[in-house]
């Protein structure tokens, strides 16, 4: 397996090789796609919306096709921060320049929000397939086939595909149409490289997963995980990440009593990443209040939110 800081040469012989947005409001299951896809987790998921907070880069090579797909924040109302403005401008950046966009709803649902992204796609050159995702929970599953037909005359796409990326239930499907529509070219990517992020940014975004899911709604989304040492001695790679919050509050709620919280996350953080990085892991996290940075153009900068 292998990162962005990794220095092989891309594979010359490739046939097919192109790039996917995957978008869509939160919460629709944009990352469990891409982490099946794949076959690994590389995008962190929980049921917070607005988890992923970057543009993720995921790369499948089977054969002669490289399919590169960006996993993006979901497109969401309102803007107050300057880190909901951040999000929604990785979304929209995305789908620039891609060979396919893959449009993901969430079954018979449909909101402004859906709507604002719809409208969005209108713009874009590329093919558009939509994913209804989550067609496993529906019930009645004869009613499932009007309501694409009834998509498909409202939206102008490309393809419909009905599937379940938690079941991996049609991926498949939608794997074959992608391909399809991928422009003849060389691999952009060396076979094994399965994201262009580096390690550092894969462990912040463990840690970040970890807390979001422990905390669900008891901490608000203006938390940030900054990676201060990342550092390799034989087969012990020696971590420590800084959590910043906003307020003293979420900080004791992030601790816990007696440190019982953080040690939690730090120990199923460092699980993950002993996976992910094949090696020994010593983590260690600290907290630390810094007021309103996530309305500080410069703050967001500092911790990486700078892709634009």
């Amino acid at each position: 397996m292998t990162f962005a800081s990794d220095t092989d040469q891309p594979d010359s012989t490739a046939s097919r090789c192109g790039y996917v947005a995957i978008v869509g409001r939160p919460n629709v299951g944009k990352s469990t796609l891409l982490n099946h896809i794949l076959g690994q987790k590389i995008s962190i998921t929980s049921r917070k919306p607005q988890t992923t907070r970057n543009a993720v880069v995921g790369i499948k090579t089977e054969g002669d096709v490289q399919i590169i797909f960006v996993d993006t924040p979901g497109m969401h109302l309102g803007q107050q921060k300057a880190i909901n403005r951040y999000m929604n401008k990785a979304a929209t950046s995305a789908m620039k320049d891609v060979d396919v966009v893959v449009f993901v709803i969430d079954r018979f649902i449909w909101t402004e929000e859906d709507e604002a992204v719809a409208e969005k796609l209108q713009y874009v050159g590329c093919p558009i397939i939509l994913a209804v995702n989550k067609v496993d929970q529906i019930d009645d599953k004869e009613s499932l086939l009007p309501h694409l037909q009834a998509l498909s005359e409202k939206l102008n796409v490309a393809e419909i595909v009905p599937m379940s990326a938690l079941r991996n239930t049609n991926l498949d499907r939608l794997e074959q149409l992608i391909t399809e529509r991928l422009p003849q070219g060389i691999h952009m990517y060396p076979e094994d490289q399965i994201t262009d992020r580096s390690s550092r940014f894969m462990a912040a975004e463990i840690v970040r997963e970890k807390i979001t899911r422990q905390l669900g709604d008891e901490l608000p989304y203006e938390m940030a995980v900054e990676i201060e040492e990342f550092k390799q001695e034989g087969n012990l790679l020696n971590i420590s990440a800084l959590i910043l919050v906003e307020r003293d509050g979420q900080k004791k709620i992030l601790i816990g009593d007696k440190g019982s919280r953080i040690k939690l996350i730090g120990t199923e953080a460092r699980t993950d990443m002993e996976k992910l990085f094949e090696m020994k892991i010593m983590l260690k996290l600290w907290v630390k209040v810094k007021s309103g940075w996530s309305d500080d153009e410069r703050a967001l900068r500092s911790l990486g939110y700078n892709e634009f």
